[in-house]
């Protein structure tokens, strides 16, 4: 029996979504515990692709998940955790110690901040199976045949010199196919270094339909004199309107290809109350979404949240305003839910969010 998302019957769409990318076990301290003083830790698996299947599947779009995971009960147990959120997982490979000889799933550990102090993140998850695979001879056009949507991110190619082929070759594929790409840079410091990042994140923008985040990429003033610097290099980190559409128009200038833009902006009031906006360009104009204030319960996943928001305001064929503001509500609600997917099953409370209704709703 073909296995089919039962939410997806009333999403009214013949949207097909993929991801690739990574998956990890989460190890979090309890009651905003620091590592040092733990005793237990809380399990659960994310990864930015897979967050953003997740948030998509529970929203009611067919969603696929490709990765590679140890087939052992860590990696077994990541794969179940998908479908029980109605994440298709048949490409998933199951690899064996012969394919992947460290034979690990990738693992994080998640110092959850409070008050004044911020959240930390430790990451474990060097020589993990995705890393080690050789996907020579795995058949992309097979896997990506009948999608509509490919995302990616600047996470996977970062992990190692095999995932950053792979990452080329389906954004390749997927452009010869006519899918709709979207790509987020999601730079990662201690994976690869700032110049290696935006070497590699423009060389994929010929390809990419909808970016998100503005960075890391080479944007440069002057492309025979690189001495000259990049455009965003004078742009503050919270920019002005003005300042954000001339960032975006000589994107669209030297792009063509991109269709949107889009990057949220955080204001860091403390470790446990931040506000959020965001810019788009789209049709050829930018908007500025409403901004939110709001206590954070768990932050890791709000740009993946972001992400999936307007992946799910762009299939279902909203305006520019109301695609930017749903986006924004999406991570904003994602603060308020543990573990890194926003496991919100019903859009209605998204967008009763976005309008800023704080009702109860019955």
């Amino acid at each position: 029996m073909q296995h089919s998302n039962p939410l997806a019957v009333q999403d009214g769409t013949s949207a097909r979504f993929i991801t690739i990318g990574e998956i990890m076990l989460r190890l979090t301290p309890p009651n905003y515990e620091k590592i040092r003083m733990a005793t237990s830790f809380e399990a659960s698996y994310g990864g930015s692709e897979a967050n953003i299947a997740l948030a998509l599947a529970n929203l009611g779009v067919d969603s696929t998940f490709f990765t590679v995971v140890p087939n052992n009960s860590l990696g077994k147990s990541a794969v179940r955790m998908l479908r029980s959120n109605d994440v298709h997982c048949t490409p998933v490979i199951l690899s064996t110690p012969e394919q992947t000889p460290t034979h690990r799933l990738g693992t994080y550990y998640l110092e959850t901040g409070f008050g004044i102090r911020s959240s930390k993140v430790t990451y474990d998850r060097k020589n993990s199976a995705i890393t080690e695979f050789d996907f020579s001879g795995v058949d992309l056009d097979a896997l990506l045949k009948d999608f509509t949507w490919l995302h990616l991110s600047g996470i996977t190619p970062a992990l190692a010199p095999n995932c950053r082929t792979l990452i080329m070759d389906c954004l390749k594929i997927a452009k010869a196919h006519g899918l709709t790409v979207s790509f987020d840079g999601n730079f990662r410091s201690t994976l690869w270094t700032w110049e290696e990042a935006r070497d590699f994140c423009t060389e994929c923008l010929p390809y990419i339909d909808v970016l998100m985040g503005i960075e890391p990429y080479h944007l440069w003033k002057d492309e025979n004199d690189h001495s000259k610097g990049d455009i965003k290099d004078d742009i503050p980190f919270r920019p002005s309107y003005e300042l954000q559409d001339e960032v975006f128009q000589a994107f669209v200038e030297r792009y063509p290809n991109l269709k949107c833009i889009a990057r949220h902006v955080r204001y860091a009031h403390s470790g446990s109350e931040n506000s959020l906006k965001a810019f788009m360009w789209y049709q050829g104009h930018t908007f500025e979404s409403k901004m939110f204030t709001f206590n954070i319960l768990d932050r890791v996943g709000g740009g993946d949240a972001f992400a999936s928001g307007l992946i799910y305001a762009m299939i279902h064929g909203y305006k520019p305003m109301d695609m930017i503001n749903f986006a924004v509500a999406s991570s904003v609600i994602k603060h308020t839910i543990r573990g890194d997917a926003n496991i919100t099953d019903d859009a209605d409370a998204i967008r009763h969010l976005m309008d800023m209704n704080y009702d109860i709703k019955r």
